[in-house]
């Protein structure tokens, strides 16, 4: 239970850094964005709707329902390619999302 939470947290984080840099959303994108089956819906998201409006609310959903959780999990290479070296909030970004990479790694420690 305890990585769950911190697993949780780590997502609440994540909320924080978009919000902290205003890359979140008010409005979803139109429902035919979230027809993609593009990696991270890179045709038709921005990264940081991705992470807005499919991976936050798929994990606290896999989280609410007692779901088992991915054993394997990286997000954060993508948004090391992805963003831009001076895109605003670029850094601390990276810094969540690596450490919710650690936590699926097992290397949260």
């Amino acid at each position: 239970m305890e990585h769950h939470n911190r697993i949780r947290r780590q997502l609440m984080r994540i909320e924080e850094v978009l919000r902290a840099h205003q890359h979140w959303q008010p409005v979803a994108p139109d429902a035919s964005a979230f027809e993609s089956t593009q990696p991270f819906f890179m045709d038709t998201l921005t990264p940081h709707q991705w992470l807005q409006w499919v991976l936050l609310p798929r994990m606290h959903a896999l989280l609410d329902g007692g779901h088992p959780l991915p054993n394997a999990f990286a997000v954060a290479p993508y948004y090391e390619m992805a963003l831009e070296a001076a895109h605003a909030g670029r850094d601390e970004l990276l810094v969540v999302l690596l450490d919710l990479d650690k936590l699926f790694a097992g290397d949260d420690a």
